[in-house]
């Protein structure tokens, strides 16, 4: 879970530039990041290739290429630095902040846990690369660009269609209902398999056939994955009406604008301070892709993907009321990974076992009555804060691309990847992104120096030294900054975490070949009305409205 913002993974400073508006260089991840976790370089034309420290050590000094050598050796997802580079604390810093803040998660939030996961989902969609399923020569330079970019049109579960070569295997024979797998049966009932219950897998591999295998990297992100696709292929069955060889394009089509729709007026106002969202939305950007033509291709920002991006780290619980076989928190986030096809064994076999399967009523607040269940069963995701719970201080090793712990246990800690991963990149500071925003017209306040300092109940900065304090205070990292934000915000994003997440996931919307920006005639239809979809509609409506499927354990 490293980036989700989680960059992924489960994962996840040079001379400043002038905020004068002039182009900022393009940051390419060398090794791509949307392959894995673990991607560790990046190259950043014209300044060159840099790569992550390792053990809290200082990483080389970057190594200017020619932008000729770095166009044919960097693959080409399309990273962009929106704003200015920003100076570091040491390697002791980093290592006692991150420390600090794994130590222990905060208190529960009011935002139900299944926001956590679908921020992942979010996040791998933004990130995914297109062009890695692509087969073929007659691939156009316009399909590889869009293919490569950060556009919320849910590729990470499409792939690039079921006419492509590389894509099929994804697709039943009817080439538009995406394919379902099944449960690894445990005895009777309730625990017999189950068709559709888990991700599609080949019998002899464990390993998930989907897009995106970054979406097998722990067992909430998975069935949220295996929601979308019960989602795409109920409303491919409501089209049915439609000529056969239009169904699939008009399904995505609808399946895309209400997943936007979800993100826009649902997910977005749960996780960020709503007047940003609305401001956004409504008088349009101020400091990313300015402007920029609706249908050029989008461009990912590192300060989004890098740092803000990654508050759903905090909002990860430690143990989890997963079901009525995994109660009263038994269902614990070790568990949750050990029990996915990337960073565990799928208890050994090459299924989900059915008793692992989701109990949706406990991950979102349903309105029917018959989808509720008590409040001691229900999952709060954690406040977004500077905390992040117990287990995040040590991954397993599949969620960062790797097969064995690592020598320093450091390594694994998610806090301390975080903080490398911007040390690198010679990410701006929070300062710095505040200054870049009041430049371009943003109303946004900076956190004072007792703010940073104290918190509200979030970590504690207390064992740094007087001089390293002092540098943490005027040059925070700034996913520490957008975090620290949130936490005097009362667990939402203010401020420069707001207007990043915001401005970057508009621009994703309107970049994306299907638009709720460019058709904003768009109303949902499978929700209980035409102005109203939100998540908690999305899985009633793929799971039939029926508690044997939303609740198939009871």
């Amino acid at each position: 879970m490293e980036a989700h913002g989680h960059v992924t993974a489960a994962d996840a400073e040079l001379p400043d530039v002038s905020d004068d508006g002039a182009p900022e260089p393009d940051v390419i991840d060398q090794e791509n990041a949307n392959r894995g976790h673990g991607s560790e370089s990046f190259f950043i034309l014209g300044e060159g290739l840099v790569s992550e420290a390792r053990g809290g050590r200082e990483d080389a000094p970057a190594q200017p290429m020619a932008a000729s050598a770095a166009a044919a050796q960097a693959p080409p997802f399309r990273f962009t630095r929106s704003g200015p580079q920003g100076g570091r604390i040491s390697p002791a810093s980093r290592k006692k902040i991150a420390k600090a803040m794994t130590d222990g998660g905060g208190t529960d939030s009011t935002v139900p846990s299944g926001y956590t996961y679908l921020g992942q989902f979010i996040d791998h969609d933004l990130t995914f690369d297109r062009t890695k399923v692509m087969l073929g020569e007659d691939i156009s330079p316009p399909e590889m660009l869009q293919g490569r970019s950060p556009s919320l049109d849910l590729d990470s579960l499409y792939g690039a269609g079921p006419d492509d070569p590389g894509s099929e295997k994804f697709y039943e024979a009817d080439g538009r209902s995406l394919k379902m797998g099944r449960t690894a049966g445990l005895g009777g009932p309730p625990l017999q398999g189950r068709d559709g219950f888990d991700l599609p897998r080949h019998p002899d591999r464990k390993h998930a056939t989907i897009p995106d295998r970054r979406n097998d990297e722990n067992l909430a992100v998975a069935q949220h994955h295996l929601a979308f696709i019960r989602f795409h292929n109920r409303v491919v069955a409501e089209l049915a009406d439609g000529p056969a060889g239009q169904r699939f394009t008009r399904a995505r089509r609808q399946v895309t604008k209400h997943y936007q729709w979800m993100v826009r007026h649902d997910y977005l106002p749960r996780i960020c301070d709503p007047a940003v969202v609305d401001d956004v939305f409504t008088n349009g950007r101020k400091f990313f892709e300015v402007g920029a033509d609706p249908t050029e291709v989008p461009t990912m920002p590192v300060e989004f993907s890098v740092a803000a991006f990654r508050l759903g780290h905090s909002m990860v619980r430690a143990k989890y009321s997963w079901n009525i076989e995994f109660d009263n928190g038994s269902g614990t986030l070790p568990l949750l990974f050990d029990f996915s096809g990337t960073s565990g064994f799928l208890g050994q076999g090459s299924r989900l076992p059915a008793n692992w399967t989701a109990d949706w009523r406990r991950f979102y607040r349903f309105k029917q009555d018959a989808l509720k269940v008590p409040d001691g069963k229900f999952n709060f995701a954690k406040r977004i804060d500077t905390r992040l719970v117990d287990p995040l201080a040590q991954l397993p090793p599949g969620s960062f691309g790797q097969k064995q712990f690592p020598a320093d246990p450091l390594v694994a800690n998610l806090a301390f990847r975080n903080l490398e991963r911007a040390s690198m990149m010679r990410l701006a500071t929070g300062q710095g992104m505040v200054k870049k925003l009041q430049n371009k017209g943003v109303a946004v306040t900076a956190l004072t120096d007792a703010q940073i300092r104290n918190g509200s109940g979030g970590a504690s900065i207390a064992d740094l030294t007087n001089a390293e304090e002092a540098t943490f205070i005027d040059r925070t990292p700034l996913w520490f900054y957008v975090l620290r934000e949130a936490e005097i915000n009362g667990g939402k994003l203010a401020g420069v975490g707001a207007r990043i997440v915001a401005e970057t996931i508009h621009r994703a919307i309107e970049g994306s070949r299907t638009s709720i920006l460019r058709d904003p005639g768009f109303k949902p239809k499978f929700g209980p009305d035409d102005s109203t979809f939100d998540m908690r509609d999305l899985l009633f409506f793929a799971f039939e409205g029926k508690k044997s499927l939303l609740a198939p354990l009871g």
